[in-house]
């Protein structure tokens, strides 16, 4: 039986911590941001964790996780 591949592109935009939380970045800093204040930038930055009702959906596209949850 083949290996079942990772879909790469969820690879690319999701991070799962050690202890199984799912990691995604924060939309809205792409473009058009001449308008927004500095503040409102900085606080978009970096990661944040995803929604309880995505996270089974996400979870599905990693067939080797280590975490089940």
């Amino acid at each position: 039986m083949p290996k079942m591949k990772t879909n790469k592109a969820a690879a690319r935009r999701f991070k799962i911590t050690g202890t199984g939380k799912i990691l995604r970045k924060q939309a809205g800093t792409r473009h058009i941001n001449e308008w927004m204040a500095p503040s409102v930038k900085r606080n978009l930055r970096g990661w944040t964790a995803l929604s309880k009702d995505s996270k089974r959906n996400v979870l599905l596209l990693f067939p080797y996780r280590k975490y089940l949850r």
